[in-house]
């Protein structure tokens, strides 16, 4: 069995896939030997690690080479995180999904937004980019890659989020998605009728309040991440001890367990 065979199979078992996102090879070899069964790449993490904010500001070659070198360190299935496709046309970010599944990764997530303004990729336009992407994928050697294809309805705050959820997530799920990644999304009740309504894993972003793995599961979730919540707790460990050893000019605590 191949990874991408093996991801796959990970979202169709009875318990959630707790996904560990990792930013770096030593964040992803944590993960891997903490027990995680899979890692999905954070660009959040990714672009702080280098200095950056999230946005594709980072040079795709860069983003490419650093996601290479986790897929590379670890043996667990591995997704990408990509963002919208770092493209301006359908053909380039199809070519840079392709360019990222050439480097062993199980699948990937994509977004619907809108990089360079604020709002939504048209969903016509949206599900007819899925659909050029399964295709490419599967005349490439890529069956069955995993397309995560994650809609920003509620983080950018759509009049009515949950009925344009349902119905994007129908329609990319139709044309190609393997599964649908919601992030923002909190309440229950929404996430059940998500779950409910989507022919297709559902994946929901770790927040304050939805945190738990065996709750998500009763909604239907068959998918979770934490997504940047760890790189920032490990971004603040780093600032926190940092300021403290310039302040007391003593190396000491480094020492205690």
């Amino acid at each position: 069995m191949n990874k991408i065979q093996k991801f796959n199979e990970l979202h169709l078992t009875e318990e959630v896939l707790f996904l560990g996102n990792a930013w770096d090879v030593l964040s992803a070899l944590a993960l891997e030997k903490a027990g995680f069964k899979a890692i999905g790449t954070t660009s959040w993490g990714i672009a702080n690690s280098l200095g950056y904010i999230d946005g594709e500001l980072i040079d795709f070659e860069k983003h490419l080479q650093i996601i290479k070198g986790i897929t590379e360190s670890v043996k667990i299935p591995v997704s990408a995180d990509i963002e919208a496709g770092y493209g301006d046309t359908a053909e380039e970010i199809v070519t840079n999904v392709l360019r990222t599944a050439d480097i062993g990764v199980a699948g990937i997530n994509l977004e619907d937004s809108l990089k360079k303004q604020q709002g939504l990729r048209d969903i016509e336009e949206h599900s007819k980019l899925l659909s050029k992407i399964r295709a490419a994928l599967d005349a490439n050697g890529f069956k069955d890659f995993y397309i995560n294809a994650r809609t920003d309805t509620y983080l950018q705050g759509v009049n009515n989020p949950l009925v344009e959820t349902i119905e994007r997530a129908k329609s990319y799920v139709e044309n190609g998605a393997s599964g649908i990644f919601v992030p923002g999304v909190t309440n229950d009740d929404e996430i059940r009728k998500i779950t409910m309504a989507v022919d297709a894993p559902v994946n929901v972003l770790s927040l304050p309040g939805l945190t738990n793995c065996n709750k998500l599961k009763e909604l239907g979730v068959k998918r979770f991440s934490f997504g940047n919540a760890f790189s920032d707790q490990y971004i603040a460990f780093l600032a926190e001890n940092s300021a403290r050893l310039i302040e007391s000019m003593d190396t000491g605590h480094l020492y205690k367990n």
